[in-house]
């Protein structure tokens, strides 16, 4: 019996790769063929995962204020979808699925001008711009919340809550609350995030030393970054790791008590999942300002502490010292992300995919 065959097309940021592999990886264990299509930020992200076949096709944006720039990134996306459509032709396959980013939309957009089942999923709490250009004729939008904003009228009819699409190694990991007096805390951040914190929370966590409050300290950061914060954390006597962008990233959610990351929706799942307390420290220029909507989303929720980042140096301080004032602040905390109801997010989707490529044979 032949595989059907199924793309998943990925935006280029971790928020979106990841939820792309955790499906491909779930659905091939279920008997399908699985190629990924992103563009060349995210294949950086595929070294390591040798079971599947990755399709570069590099495009961009209109959403840029330069208009000569709009005019050049419109030629680019047309050729795009060219290229989409010749690959699509050439692949057969039943079903295209989109994972958000505006480097999903080509092969998304093909799949519509051949006629091939279209399923998208929004990770965010806002209906991204690419997804809402192809919500109009996708036959699925999965949602990681109920609560997503954009999807109106008669979009809500086949607008289908699914929750996060979670790596399974995650999925199965919970984390133990450390009741002690001491905090070990985990930077995470993408390329900007990795800058800025690297810049500015080591200074911050020498406050915290001085106060004579124990600390250790995990920092995701940019390779030139290393020796400096290295050297910052050894001369002030702080325990520390540094490390540079890690797919298994697992391995130090089992080792601290608290995150400091940035609000994508990808992160924010697996440490709610995990039931690892965290501060959301908002993109300031995110796209639509989603990870502003995020953050704010989890917050009122109970499921995380939130500071912008124009806050940093007059909250973060404050915020930290009365996690060691006060441990019951991180366990209710972990108490409110423990009741946040789990859903079976894989089983939602493989049966709507089940659904239609039965259809299309």
């Amino acid at each position: 019996m032949n595989k059907k065959k199924i793309i998943i097309a990925t935006g280029g940021t971790g928020g979106h790769i990841f939820p792309a592999i955790s499906l491909a990886q779930y659905l091939s264990k279920k008997n399908f063929e699985v190629e990924i299509t992103t563009d060349i930020r995210g294949k950086k992200f595929f070294n390591e995962i040798n079971f599947l076949e990755i399709k570069t096709i590099s495009t961009a944006t209109i959403f840029v204020k330069n208009p000569i720039l709009i005019l050049k990134n419109i030629f680019l996306i047309i050729f795009s979808i060219i290229k989409s459509i010749l690959y699509l032709k050439k692949k057969k396959p039943h079903l295209v699925f989109g994972v958000g980013g505006y480097s999903s939309f080509p092969v998304c957009f093909a799949s519509k001008t051949l006629g091939i089942p279209l399923l998208i999923y929004e990770n965010n709490l806002l209906l991204g711009k690419a997804n809402k250009i192809l919500s109009f004729f996708a036959k699925k939008i999965f949602t990681s919340f109920s609560e997503v904003q954009g999807i109106d009228g008669n979009l809500k009819t086949k607008s289908l809550y699914c929750g996060n699409i979670i790596r399974q190694e995650i999925m199965n990991y919970k984390h133990n609350f450390n009741e002690k007096n001491d905090l070990k805390i985990l930077v995470l951040g993408g390329s900007q995030a990795a800058k800025i914190f690297g810049e500015k929370l080591p200074r911050i966590f020498e406050m915290i030393k001085k106060e004579n409050l124990k600390i250790s300290i995990y920092q995701q950061c940019l390779p030139e970054q290393n020796n400096s914060l290295k050297n910052f954390y050894e001369s002030i006597s702080i325990q520390n790791e540094i490390f540079n962008f890690d797919p298994n990233i697992l391995k130090y959610y089992k080792k601290i008590d608290l995150v400091i990351t940035r609000s994508g929706s990808s992160v924010s799942a697996e440490l709610l999942n995990c039931n690892i307390p965290f501060i959301s420290v908002p993109l300031e220029k995110s796209a639509d300002d989603h990870q502003n909507k995020n953050a704010e989303f989890f917050q009122k929720k109970g499921f995380c502490f939130l500071i912008k980042e124009n806050q940093i140096d007059e909250s973060l301080f404050l915020l930290i010292k009365s996690f060691y004032k006060d441990k019951s602040i991180l366990k209710n905390c972990v108490n409110n992300q423990k009741s946040y109801s789990k859903i079976n997010t894989m089983e939602k989707i493989l049966n709507e995919i089940e659904n239609i490529t039965d259809e299309k044979n």
